[in-house]
């Protein structure tokens, strides 16, 4: 029965691609704290270390990096059924070769090629003068670059393994009793309170008994390899999975919405649990050996990511469910800025990275350059042009021309994914 609190469906949507929007407007937050995260017996742990190291910031990359992507997957997860169910599997197949995989092709040797030309700048100044380190060696294959934009990569990872999943299931479920079945597992899992602790106990898993895990570093990125590693392969696709799953019954999305206060400060709870078993608030990279604070800080992380998550989806359902304007122009924008972000934050670090100023002030700088640049180039190149039709798949006409032609009139809802 739909819950009579629930927001619209189309509120709903906005709500969501708000939250997404949010997630990948919040990997450029994180990525611009690198610079400042105090290294280990003074080792860098980007491509270039500020000279005023900050632990505030090195909280905000922690905690940041337990629940966006996961956030990022459920939506994705989310909207891909709603696709999949409104065109078919080959009109999301064809949408999604055009909106992600295109993107990855085209996109990722120019920022690759920009990326590695700020390394070599931040090589320059940090050699101050010295010779340089000679260039490492990188692994051959199945290891490859991907950079920031491996999630494009797992997301049609994803695609596959759940349309070819879909495909099992729909042959072996003649009666519809494995539909039923799934649906009511997933109605459980989001009515009961502890319904977290099975959604968390994968990644749990796989973080606990991964030998090389760094707690303070999270889930692993996978952007080194072409074989996603497991703790990330697990933790996404449960992610996406579920998302997925409870789009066939969204009415769910109430719950998230009315329990937004208690995921937050489960969240939390399990945040600061996670961190003190793992060594402190100090930011540390060493490995745990296997034992009782391993498996603490495994638990703990995976339960803050999921209660995070939904306190995430929660907080935009409850908040976010009307439509804005500037919302929308900033969820239309946050792929596009997400795509190009990383040379160009990684290049202001640089920049900023031997200035007297404190943390506060270069932090600031970073972001009020990268973001007005960032948003003017999605204007200026992208929001009206063939680009933007390709991103957004929608091509906005220009605010003069728009007054003269018609109103679209596909529903909103379903240009989203």
């Amino acid at each position: 029965m739909a819950d009579p609190n629930s927001p619209a469906p189309s509120e709903r949507l906005h709500a969501l691609d708000a939250v997404r929007g949010f997630a990948l407007i919040a990997g450029i937050v994180f990525h611009a704290t690198m610079s400042f995260l105090p290294g280990p017996n003074g080792l860098p742990v980007w491509i270039v270390t500020d000279n005023h190291p900050s632990t505030t910031l090195a909280l905000v990359f922690h905690v940041l990096h337990i629940f966006r992507m996961s956030t990022f997957f459920l939506i994705a997860g989310f909207f891909a059924h709603m696709m999949v169910e409104r065109r078919g599997t080959g009109g999301f197949i064809r949408d999604r070769a055009k909106r992600i995989a295109l993107p990855l092709v085209v996109g990722w040797p120019i920022v690759f090629a920009a990326i590695v030309a700020v390394t070599i700048w931040a090589a320059v100044v940090q050699a101050q003068g010295h010779p340089l380190p000679p260039a490492p060696k990188y692994p051959g294959f199945p290891a490859f670059p991907l950079t920031h934009l491996w999630f494009l990569y797992v997301l049609l990872w994803l695609y596959v393994a759940t349309l070819s999943l879909r495909v099992l299931v729909n042959a072996a479920d003649r009666t519809g009793a494995i539909g039923r079945a799934t649906d009511a597992a997933t109605g459980w899992l989001m009515r009961n309170p502890a319904g977290v602790v099975f959604l968390a106990a994968p990644a749990a898993l796989a973080l606990a008994t991964d030998a090389n895990w760094l707690p303070w570093a999270g889930v692993p990125t996978p952007d080194g390899s072409l074989v996603p590693n497991l703790p990330a392969a697990t933790t996404f696709f449960t992610a996406f999975g579920f998302g997925w799953l409870l789009h066939r019954q969204a009415d769910l999305l109430a719950v998230l919405r009315r329990r937004w206060p208690l995921n937050l400060a489960l969240g939390l709870v399990f945040t600061t649990a996670e961190i003190v078993a793992a060594g402190g608030f100090l930011p540390t990279l060493h490995v745990l050996p296997l034992g009782p604070a391993k498996l603490v800080a495994a638990a703990g992380y995976a339960l803050a990511l999921w209660t995070l998550t939904f306190a995430a989806i929660g907080l935009a359902l409850r908040f976010l469910s009307g439509h804005s304007p500037a919302r929308r122009y900033i969820a239309d924008a946050s792929y596009w800025l997400y795509l190009i972000h990383l040379p160009i934050v990684m290049a202001l670090q640089v920049a900023v990275s031997r200035l007297a100023w404190p943390w506060e002030a270069k932090f600031v700088v970073i972001l009020g350059v990268a973001f007005p640049l960032m948003l003017a180039s999605y204007e200026l190149l992208v929001r009206h042009s063939f680009i933007g039709g390709v991103l957004n798949g929608r091509r906005y006409p220009w605010p003069a021309r728009r007054a003269t032609m018609p109103a679209p009139t596909a529903p909103e809802s379903a240009r989203q994914a």
